[in-house]
C-alpha cells in the first residue's frame, strides 16, 4: 500500500492479532497512535504506567488477541510494576517504548524485548503477537522510535494469529488414562488456562467421573459455582483435598499454585496448555484441553465410576458456600451478586469473591500475588471496554479506590456504567437499595459498604 509506514504495519498486525484498542501511557504522542486511530482503533488515554499495562493485560485475558500499550519511561518503576503483573498472570500484551535503553530495564518482567527496524517490522509484529499468545502468556516489549515508526516499510504478508496447539501423543493419554482408572477418589483443580470452549468439556468430564472441582482464583468459574460439584476454592484447608487420591489440575499454570498449597505426598497429574515446570507429576497430557478430555471420554465412561459420597459433598459445599459469606466483605458480595445477571463481570484487589458466584470462565477478575494500586477499578475499566453489553462490578477499599481515582475518571468520561463498592467494613443494611439504584442508573456509580 502506498505511503505505508513502519507504525501502519505494526497497527496493522496488532488489530489483525485481535487487539481492539491500544492503551496510551502518559508522555507524548507517539506516531503509532496516530496510525492507530487511522486503522479505527479506540486509542484510550491511560492514567499512568502501571495502570496502562493493567489496562492493556485485562484487556488481553479477555479477549482473543492481546492487549496494547504504548508507554514512555517517565514513570520507569511504575512500568515495571505493571509488566510484572502481566507477567504473573499471564496476560498477553505488547508494549511500545521508544528507547533501546528500555530493553535491559524491562528484560526480566517481559517474554523478549525486540528493536524493531523498517526492513523487518512486519516479521516482528507477527513475531510479538505470536509470542504474547503462547502459553504461558505474557508481555512481550517492542522497542520502536518515533522517527522508525515514522519512516516508509513495505507490507509483507504474515500471519499474526497462534497456530493451533500440537495434538497430543498417544502415549500421555494412555499414561494419563491409566493414571485415572487408579484413581478411586480423583478432584479436579481449574486454572487460568481454562476458556469458554474447554467449559462444556470440563462439566461433562466432571459429571461423568464423577469428580469434585475447585478452583483457582484464576480458575474461577470454569465450572459455574452454583454446579453441585463445584466445592469452591482450591485452598490448603479445603476439606476435600485430604480426601482426594488423584488431584488433576485442568490448566493450571505452576504460578497459581504457591508451596505448600497442595496437600504433601500428593499424587498429582495434569491437562495443560503447556510443560508444566520441573517434576512431580505422574502424568500430562498436553494440547487444547478440551480435545484431550474430548480424547479421554470413551475411557472415563467406561471406568468404574468414582467412589465419593455425593451427601458428603454436597455438606462441603453448603459449609464452604455458607463460610464464605459470613464476613461482612462476604455478605455484601453475595448480596451484589444476588442483584445482577448472569454473565456479570467482577474485579477485585480484595479477598472476598468467593461469595461471587461465577457461571463462566474469566467472569471474576483477581490478580495473582501482590495486587498494583488500583487494580479494580483500571481492570474494571478494561473489562467494561472488552464487553460493552455486560455490567462490571469492582470490589476495592477506599485506598485501593483512590489509587484507581485516574482510571475512574476514564470510566466517567467515556460513561461506563461501572459500579465500584469500596469496602469500609461498615454495615450492609441499606447497601441492597443503593446498589440497585446504582445498577439500574446505568453509569458510573460508587457505593459504600
Amino acid at each position: 500500500m502506498a505511503g505505508t509506514t513502519v507504525a501502519d504495519l505494526l497497527v496493522d498486525g496488532l488489530a489483525r492479532a485481535g487487539a481492539p484498542r491500544a492503551f496510551a501511557g502518559p508522555g507524548g504522542a507517539h506516531p503509532l497512535l496516530d496510525a492507530a486511530r487511522r486503522r479505527g482503533l479506540d486509542v484510550v488515554a491511560a492514567p499512568d504506567a502501571s495502570l496502562t499495562c493493567v489496562l492493556a493485560a485485562v484487556t488481553g485475558e479477555l479477549g482473543e488477541g492481546p492487549g496494547a500499550a504504548v508507554a514512555g519511561l517517565g514513570d520507569a518503576p511504575g512500568l515495571v510494576r505493571g509488566l510484572a503483573h502481566a507477567q504473573r498472570d499471564r496476560a498477553p500484551m505488547i508494549v511500545v517504548t521508544e528507547s533501546g535503553a528500555d530493553a535491559g530495564l524491562l528484560a526480566p518482567v517481559v517474554k523478549a524485548s525486540v528493536v524493531v527496524e523498517p526492513a523487518s517490522a512486519a516479521h516482528w509484529i507477527a513475531h510479538a503477537a505470536h509470542l504474547s499468545m503462547a502459553d504461558p502468556r505474557g508481555p512481550v516489549h517492542l522497542v520502536v522510535a518515533p522517527a522508525v515508526a515514522s519512516a516508509p516499510a513495505l507490507a509483507v504478508a504474515t500471519s499474526v494469529r497462534p497456530a493451533p496447539l500440537p495434538a497430543q501423543t498417544a502415549e500421555s493419554l494412555e499414561a494419563l488414562g491409566a493414571t485415572l482408572d487408579t484413581a478411586t477418589r480423583p478432584l479436579l483443580v481449574t486454572g487460568l488456562e481454562c476458556g469458554p470452549d474447554d467449559a462444556r468439556w470440563l462439566r461433562a468430564f466432571a459429571e461423568t467421573l464423577p469428580a469434585p472441582v475447585l478452583a483457582t482464583a484464576k480458575g474461577k468459574g470454569a465450572l459455574a459455582d452454583p454446579h453441585p460439584l463445584a466445592l469452591g476454592a482450591l485452598v490448603s484447608s479445603h476439606p476435600a483435598l485430604p480426601r482426594a487420591d488423584l488431584l488433576l489440575l485442568v490448566g493450571v499454570d505452576a504460578g497459581e499454585l504457591p508451596p505448600g498449597l497442595l496437600p504433601a505426598g500428593a499424587r498429582v497429574a495434569r491437562i495443560g496448555r503447556s510443560p508444566w515446570p520441573g517434576g512431580g507429576l505422574v502424568a500430562e497430557a498436553l494440547g487444547d484441553l478440551a480435545l484431550v478430555i474430548e480424547e479421554l471420554a470413551p475411557r472415563v465412561r467406561a471406568r468404574q465410576a468414582a467412589d465419593w459420597d455425593v451427601a458428603e459433598l454436597d455438606r462441603v459445599k453448603r459449609a464452604v458456600t455458607r463460610t464464605a459469606a459470613t464476613t461482612p466483605a462476604g455478605r455484601i458480595v453475595a448480596l451484589a451478586r444476588e442483584a445482577t445477571p448472569a454473565g456479570t463481570l467482577v474485579t477485585a484487589d480484595v479477598p472476598s469473591l468467593a461469595a461471587w458466584q461465577a457461571v463462566a470462565p474469566r467472569e471474576a477478575l483477581t490478580p495473582l500475588g501482590m495486587s498494583i494500586p488500583g487494580y479494580a477499578v483500571a481492570a474494571a475499566v478494561a473489562a467494561q471496554l472488552a464487553a460493552p453489553d455486560r455490567r462490571v462490578v469492582a470490589f476495592t477499599t477506599t485506598a485501593g479506590f483512590e489509587a484507581g481515582e485516574a482510571a475512574w475518571a476514564l470510566a466517567v468520561e467515556r460513561g461506563l456504567p461501572i459500579i465500584g463498592v469500596i469496602l469500609t467494613g461498615g454495615g450492609e443494611e441499606t447497601f441492597a437499595r443503593q446498589f440497585a439504584a446504582a445498577f439500574l442508573a446505568h453509569r458510573p456509580a460508587v457505593v459504600t459498604a
